[in-house]
């Protein structure tokens, strides 16, 4: 039976290599965002490979494209939207010290995260049944050159996988973030962990919302 007892708050508080509360929110901050820039570097490489293969391979990237399912892409935009939504309401509601609200938006972000990969499981599903997974068992019966739609999908497993991994690893924090929540460590004083892992989690939607259209909509009407 879990203690609904809410533990001291000063163990989660003002570190004592901090003179504030404020200097250690924006130490936190800082720290945070210098990450964020590394995630972009590293996203951004991949959305560059990206466009140079595409603009060398256009036909083949075209013909790959044709081959995801738009629907389950739009599901999936939508449920991460809707995922962000929840967890800016947890952030809402750690800083307004409403302890059960912040534990059910965690909840329902870790739901929503959940969707989104059950949703890619049945996309890559798909692809095996299809032989479109890069390897021996490659087959592409079209026109455009096999190599040319092999390298679409060489970047699509990579990049939607890479950003599968950063919701899993989300999640895991989220979870841990829910258990915090329950016990009461987050207030209105005292909020900077769920603040920082709604930016990551901000973060991974936003690179799906760039994923989306690039993968599954450019050049979708040739």
């Amino acid at each position: 039976m879990i203690s609904d007892a809410k533990p001291d708050r000063q163990t989660w508080g003002l570190d004592h290599q901090f003179d504030s509360v404020d200097q250690q929110r924006e130490s936190s901050f800082l720290g945070m965002w210098i990450f964020l820039v590394t995630e972009i570097m590293f996203f951004g490489g991949l959305f560059a490979t990206y466009i140079v293969y595409r603009g060398q391979n256009t036909d083949g990237f075209v013909a790959g494209s044709h081959e995801l399912d738009i629907t389950l892409g739009a599901v999936n935009t939508a449920v991460l939207i809707g995922s962000s939504l929840t967890m800016a309401l947890a952030v809402w509601a750690a800083q307004t010290d409403r302890r059960k609200a912040t534990v059910w938006f965690i909840l329902a972000t870790i739901l929503l995260g959940g969707v989104f990969l059950g949703v890619k499981v049945v996309e890559y599903g798909a692809k095996f049944e299809h032989h479109l997974v890069p390897g021996p068992e490659f087959h592409w019966p079209g026109p455009e050159k096999t190599e040319s739609v092999q390298m679409f999908f060489n970047l699509y497993f990579l990049m939607t996988g890479l950003h599968a991994l950063h919701m899993i690893i989300g999640i895991g924090i989220l979870a841990v973030l829910a258990w915090l929540a329950w016990r009461g460590v987050f207030s209105a004083s005292n909020h900077n962990l769920v603040e920082g892992v709604g930016l990551y989690w901000h973060f991974v939607d936003i690179v799906w919302i760039f994923l989306f259209p690039l993968l599954y909509l450019l050049g979708r009407s040739g």
